[in-house]
């Protein structure tokens, strides 16, 4: 796990755009020029393009543009774009100069530059206005502890950088209510009750002195137990709190701000395991069209009833979505299973039986072979689930988890993870899943996922555990 979390702050989206933006100009600038230059003229302009692409985007991470904390004014990103240009520019002009490419490299190459420069600026623009109207889109839902007055002159700076934050609402410190306090959420001693009821991913408190911030501990600790992010904002060095190794300091504005994280920020790591996500559902769904024809064909013919079955799960801290599967019971399942709760091989809150009598003939078949979550790949698409998390839990599990195991859905649930390659119906224990689960949150990384996703399919040709 990256504890550090060096780069949690970078617009990893932003730098690939730009990086994106830079590479769309030389090809339509290529187009345009037809068959005017040879092939390997056009390779000498694409190597100086290169070269600039990686000037400017060094130039602008030096100038910490990419940082979602700096304060978005036209004037000043201009300034920054247009600096990190001409140095990328000037560096390529030497670069051709020095190497002589010909007099129709240099020529379609300053058209370049110009292009690029026009396309620089409309990005800035393009940008920013998205940037506006998607602030809430998939942001973190984020509640506020401390001084009223304090939170809108934070609020005033948040609102000029690109930080998304969705505004679920106030924690109050004590009993009494301040005035032009909005959206009450409850008070600080139910801070448990407010993350679970509130699907909370971040919780700010807005403090000032090192004295304030050691009364604080209690509920920095619950908040990590539960795998909320924390995030302090002080006027104050932060002594007390900054000895933990899960934590980062930032700033918006003129305030310091400490994070404290159980699970990486890193955003390259993020957008990358996204990115895999989608490929990785999208050639699923493609590879495995054709059985799951099939299976839905078959599920007709065996039983009455839908094909997919849609049941609410929990996804990440708390929120609900629907998942989809194969339909692989009887259609009253649901109404049954109050039948057969003494029968609950699972010790916890897991329900599971080895011979459930609720489970079709086509059913059997396709959850032995693991055939009934294909469906969960359009979970994926949709973003509601990962390919590689954890195990996906039901409302009425959720209702009964303790504060420490509440941790355990502060990722998104995937279709396989460490539970699936463990020995998945051979654990029977709750607790083993929660340890298996957190075990995957601490050492999270790209690579892991890699690592489960080939183990997985390791484990589905052996059929280990499935029934």
């Amino acid at each position: 796990m990256n504890r550090r979390n060096k780069g949690a702050n970078t617009n990893a989206i932003q730098m690939c755009i730009d990086i994106f933006l830079i590479s769309v100009v030389y090809f339509i600038e290529k187009m345009v020029y037809g068959n005017y230059l040879r092939e390997s003229t056009y390779l000498k302009c694409f190597a100086l393009v290169i070269v600039f692409g990686v000037v400017y985007i060094l130039a602008n991470k030096e100038a910490r543009i990419y940082n979602v904390t700096l304060f978005f004014y036209m004037d000043r990103f201009w300034k920054i774009l247009t600096k990190s240009w001409f140095l990328a520019s000037i560096t390529t002009i030497v670069f051709m100069y020095v190497y002589n490419p010909g007099p129709g490299a240099r020529r379609f190459h300053f058209h370049y530059l110009l292009f690029t420069y026009i396309a620089i600026c409309l990005n800035m623009i393009v940008s920013r206005f998205l940037q506006m109207i998607t602030t809430t889109y998939k942001a973190p839902r984020a509640a506020y502890v401390g001084t009223f007055e304090e939170f809108e002159k934070f609020n005033y700076f948040l609102n000029k950088t690109s930080m998304k934050i969705e505004n679920v609402g106030y924690i109050l410190e004590k009993g009494e209510l301040e005035n032009r306090v909005f959206n009450v959420l409850g008070n600080l001693s139910e801070l448990e009750n407010i993350i679970r009821k509130y699907e909370l991913d971040q919780v700010y408190f807005m403090q000032h002195t090192d004295d304030n911030l050691a009364q604080i501990h209690e509920y920095v600790d619950i908040c990590l137990e539960m795998g909320v992010t924390v995030k302090v904002v002080i006027d104050a060095d932060g002594h007390h709190l900054m000895n933990r190794p899960n934590s980062f300091v930032s700033s918006v504005g003129t305030y310091p701000l400490i994070t404290y994280h159980t699970v990486t920020l890193n955003t390259y790591e993020q957008l990358v395991k996204r990115l895999m996500d989608i490929f990785v559902s999208l050639v699923g769904i493609i590879i495995t069209f054709p059985i799951m024809l099939i299976t839905a064909i078959a599920i007709k013919l065996d039983s009455s009833g839908p094909v997919l079955f849609k049941q609410k799960r929990v996804g990440q801290n708390g929120r609900t979505f629907e998942i989809y599967k194969f339909r692989s019971m009887c259609i009253d399942a649901e109404e049954k299973k109050e039948e057969l709760l003494s029968q609950n091989e699972m010790d916890g809150f897991m329900f599971k039986i080895k011979d459930d009598p609720r489970v079709t003939k086509v059913g059997r078949f396709i959850r032995k072979t693991s055939i009934d979550e294909l469906p969960q790949f359009f979970n994926v698409l949709k973003g509601d689930m990962s390919v590689v998390g954890t195990r996906p839990p039901t409302l009425d599990e959720v209702s009964q988890y303790k504060r420490e195991q509440w941790r355990r859905i502060s990722i998104k649930p995937g279709i396989t993870g460490m539970w699936q390659i463990s020995g998945r119906s051979n654990i029977t224990d709750f607790d083993d899943v929660v340890e298996l689960d957190l075990k995957y949150i601490d050492n999270w990384s790209i690579l892991t996922d890699v690592q489960i996703i080939l183990k997985t399919v390791g484990v589905l040709f052996r059929r280990k555990g499935a029934y």
